[in-house]
């Protein structure tokens, strides 16, 4: 189908604050600014999550605002033993307390709740630092550590812009970054998760817009290596509107080849059995193999989100702008069903 790319700077509203200038992007040109929205502070939406991994661990960092609920999250998840360890604290009616940046490119973001901690912070040059402190985090553990972010030479992003089919009103605004390297060191308890360029990878997922009354996506995402090549991708799709920019791409060496639709065939009786994807062009043919599973509820009286997430490894071929085919094996990622309404 016919998609939108935008390539010079819009607003993701019109005049009124409503949502207009939908489509995609390779860069971070939706201007976003939540004074703007029509929406009451409520009803908007604003998250920034990191996925960080290594051959034997994926470690998953999270803020939150909801406005009904505003969600601090950890998990460390170890492929090699098929174990996880999770830390959430919720906040109810954050309301915007969060202070999230309105800019993917820049701002920080403290999170502190007690003598726990987590901090993102965007340097300059693409460069992001993660910090995390949290005293007690499964089983009486500690977890601390830094982790360091750059970006590859002139990347491209996957941005969008969409509305929901049977919600005008509301709509999305996303970036997402899956072809991060990544150094730095988390002690968690008496281990230590080493990260070392080369061989530990970073997924970025930036999300701002005013959420519908009920939603249902599916996303999977996942960074490696194809011969010399560094390889990843981001793909999904769900209830929003994605007929001027769908949310699928591969990337090599950090430049975006974009895809059309993507379906994802799961066995709804056991989702550790192998998955398939599928384009609808053709471009795209891959198998994930699942390790372990995680499911999230979080919730409270106005609000829920259910989060189902699998960890393991994908294999396949894509064929890109230029025709040519990539294989690729083994590539570490993750992939997700989040519903959530009100």
């Amino acid at each position: 189908m016919p998609q939108h790319e935008v390539s010079t700077p819009v607003s993701v509203v019109d005049d009124t604050g409503h949502p207009g200038n939908f489509g995609w992007s390779r860069f971070p040109c939706f201007i976003y600014d939540p004074g703007l929205l029509w929406a009451p502070r409520r009803r908007i939406s604003e998250s920034d999550r990191y996925i960080v991994f290594t051959p034997t661990h994926l470690v998953v960092m999270e803020i939150r605002d909801d406005g009904y609920q505003g969600y601090l999250g950890m998990s460390v998840i170890s492929l090699k033993d098929k174990k996880r360890s999770t830390y959430i604290h919720l906040k109810p009616f954050p309301l915007g307390g969060f202070s999230m940046p309105a800019d993917s490119t820049k701002g920080s973001i403290k999170l502190v709740q007690g003598k726990t901690r987590l901090d993102f912070v965007v340097m300059e040059g693409g460069v992001r630092i993660l910090r995390a402190d949290f005293p007690r985090f499964g089983r009486h553990r500690s977890l601390r550590g830094e982790l360091v972010l750059f970006e590859p030479a002139s990347p491209e992003s996957l941005v969008t812009n969409i509305p929901w089919r049977r919600e005008k009103n509301s709509f999305r605004c996303s970036r997402r970054s899956p072809w991060y390297t990544v150094e730095g060191v988390i002690q968690f308890g008496s281990s230590e998760l080493v990260f070392t360029r080369g061989n530990a990878w970073g997924i970025f997922d930036w999300n701002r817009g005013v959420r519908p009354r009920s939603d249902l996506r599916f996303w999977a995402a996942g960074c490696g290596t194809a011969g010399s090549r560094q390889l990843s991708f981001s793909v999904g799709y769900g209830s929003e509107d994605s007929s001027q920019g769908t949310e699928n791409a591969f990337f090599v060496n950090g430049k975006l080849h974009k895809l059309d639709q993507v379906t994802f065939h799961i066995n709804p009786a056991d989702w550790l059995l192998p998955w398939r994807f599928t384009s609808n062009d053709g471009r795209l043919e891959m198998t994930f193999v699942p390790n372990q599973e995680r499911v999230e509820w979080t919730g409270l009286v106005f609000y829920s989100m259910t989060r189902r997430q699998v960890y393991g490894r994908f294999s396949g071929r894509v064929i890109l702008d230029d025709t040519s085919e990539v294989e690729f094996r083994e590539m570490i990622g993750f992939a997700e069903r989040l519903k959530s309404g009100f």
